[in-house]
């Protein structure tokens, strides 16, 4: 697993890259299950997060590691889950941050 993080910490060193990722991850996530409450929110939500992380990657000029692997789009959230562990001091930050 620590493969497919380093390989898409890899994929995400620009700063809006990672700011267009650290709305549109949870923004997607979210509105997994909201879609089973309020359909329309729940659309808004994902299609919008959709477009921050293709803004994203166009920002940084490369295409999203999903593309490639499926996988990834399991370890997107989870790269950005131990992005916010280590900001606030639960997760050592790694040196490729």
């Amino acid at each position: 697993m620590d493969s497919f993080i380093e390989n898409y910490k890899a994929k995400h060193r620009h700063p809006l890259n990672k700011l267009c990722h650290s709305f549109g991850i949870p923004m997607i996530v979210v509105s997994l299950p909201l879609f089973f409450f309020n359909w329309r929110v729940a659309l808004a939500l994902f299609v919008a997060g959709w477009i921050l992380q293709f803004a994203g990657h166009a920002i940084e000029g490369n295409q999203p590691a999903f593309f490639r692997n499926p996988v990834y789009l399991l370890v997107g959230p989870l790269w950005l889950v131990r992005r916010v562990a280590a900001a606030i001091g639960l997760l050592k930050p790694s040196a490729s941050k």
